[in-house]
């Protein structure tokens, strides 16, 4: 097989994963079902709750955005992307929309208690700068909490038709969209770095079962997908149907990504020079 020359120099949502293919919303859906109440813990963990005023960038079809207002009894959450057609359909009272780009010198709302980004970062170049810009948007004693996958899939992982296929996966994304997770385990120094403090973070591996929310969520990322991969040469189409068959059935043995979570506080203000 030869593989063809991948897009270079595309962004998520555009070249792949675009918010106006059939079917996209219910996607990052499947995604929420897998990791929305570990990230719900952890964020009521730290604190979120009454009286907090929230940034949720990235906020994809809202359902973390919402679950912070209807079940932590967040004060107010202001849902950012940079396509806003899922949060539009499903407002809820306390939940302010806006489209904007985070990478844009324009991005600038600030003073939350909580600021959260999952699985945002990863798809996005200065990535370091991000953080910091982020970390700005912190009120000071507020929260910055971050989620983006970790590779499970090491030279030593026995291979199987999904770890093929996952392999290929990261490297087809990542010389199309830029997509790039190598550096997610230096969230927990990159957000001391932007002056937070202290810093802490967990990994959660949701079990691959058929049927399951994350095996359907995978299932259809490669379908979506299935360009870049086939373009590295790692996998052809065949591969990808093994894959997915692989995923609904009970031989399946494998560990998906896993998601890395790190929090990070910003110091309060300390009294004002001759108080």
């Amino acid at each position: 097989m030869k593989p063809s020359e991948p897009v270079r120099n595309g962004r998520y949502g555009e070249t792949f994963f675009s918010p106006e293919a059939a079917g996209e919303g219910e996607r990052i859906d499947f995604g929420a079902l897998a990791y929305d109440d570990i990230t719900l813990a952890r964020l009521r963990a730290l604190g979120a709750g009454p009286g907090w005023r929230c940034l949720d960038v990235g906020a994809g079809t809202g359902t973390v955005s919402r679950r912070l207002l209807e079940e932590a009894g967040a004060a107010s959450v202001l849902a950012v992307d940079r396509d806003v057609r899922f949060l539009a359909a499903r407002a809820v009272p306390g939940l302010e929309v806006r489209e904007a780009d985070i990478t844009g010198a324009d991005f600038a709302p600030g003073g939350f208690q909580l600021v959260h980004a999952r699985f945002v970062l990863m798809h996005l170049p200065e990535h370091e700068r991000l953080i910091g810009v982020l970390a700005e948007r912190v009120a000071p004693g507020g929260v910055l909490v971050l989620s983006d996958a970790v590779d499970l899939t090491s030279d030593r992982t026995p291979d199987t038709p999904y770890t093929s296929v996952m392999r290929a996966m990261w490297r087809g994304l990542r010389s199309t969209i830029g997509t790039d997770v190598s550096w997610v385990p230096s969230y927990p120094h990159l957000l001391r770095g932007a002056g937070l403090e202290p810093v802490a973070a967990e990994i959660h591996v949701p079990p691959l079962q058929p049927g399951s929310p994350i095996s359907r969520f995978w299932a259809d990322t490669w379908e979506r997908s299935r360009q870049a991969m086939v373009a590295t040469g790692l996998v052809d189409d065949a591969a990808v149907d093994a894959a997915v068959r692989y995923l609904g059935s009970d031989a399946c043995a494998a560990l998906s990504a896993g998601m890395l979570t790190a929090w990070g506080w910003k110091p309060e203000e300390g009294p004002a020079a001759g108080s």
